[in-house]
């Protein structure tokens, strides 16, 4: 359960950040082009969602893989 909260904390930070630096780019683009930038909230929060199914799929899939391990054989391994 640890790995799978880390993991989708940080895809949804990432997600976050990613957002923000994308209203960035648009904004600076805006200022500086003579085109016309239109933020659609419905793509904000789809690139949102897909950062957060990113994270938890690739925070469940190895936890699962390694909860199912054998502590001894895992440790035991170099």
């Amino acid at each position: 359960m640890q790995f799978l909260i880390e993991a989708i904390v940080l895809s949804l930070s990432g997600g976050l950040i990613g957002v923000l630096l994308g209203f960035l780019a648009t904004w600076i683009l805006d200022l500086t082009t003579d085109w016309n930038m239109v933020i659609v909230p419905a793509n904000v929060l789809l690139s949102f969602g897909f950062a957060g199914a990113v994270g938890v799929f690739f925070g469940y899939y190895p936890a699962r893989k390694a909860a199912a391990l054998n502590p001894i054989e895992a440790l035991r391994y170099e």
